[in-house]
């Protein structure tokens, strides 16, 4: 039996951009993908903690060091530059090896979204 289990969160990240016209996703500071365990084109779920809307797209990487969260596409008429995010990231696992699994949490900076 597989279960669905948190492999990876962002927690509290502010919203730095929303582009309508760019091409869906959502864009993360290449230095938080890589802490959280994300990998280019892995599904993420976002709860914006400011509107309670919850959505789910795909991520790219931004820049590094520069704290980039950037809702792109249809995607940025659910947040505002400024809303607190959670990113989520699930995984697949054995039912076994789920409960031994340690997801990757990372708690940035709540002022720029970098790791310090």
């Amino acid at each position: 039996m597989l279960v669905q289990v948190v492999k990876s969160k962002i927690h509290r990240v502010k919203v730095t951009g929303a582009d309508l016209n760019y091409i869906g996703s959502i864009t993360i500071d290449e230095d938080l993908m890589d802490a959280a365990n994300i990998i280019e084109g892995e599904r993420v779920q976002i709860v914006n903690n400011n509107n309670g809307n919850r959505l789910e797209t795909y991520a790219i990487p931004g820049p590094r060091k520069s704290g980039e969260i950037t809702l792109n596409g249809a995607a940025s008429r659910l947040v505002a530059v400024g809303d607190v995010l959670i990113l989520i990231v699930y995984a697949f696992m054995e039912f076994e090896e789920a409960k031994k699994f340690k997801p990757c949490l990372v708690f940035p900076n709540e002022k720029d979204n970098t790791l310090t």
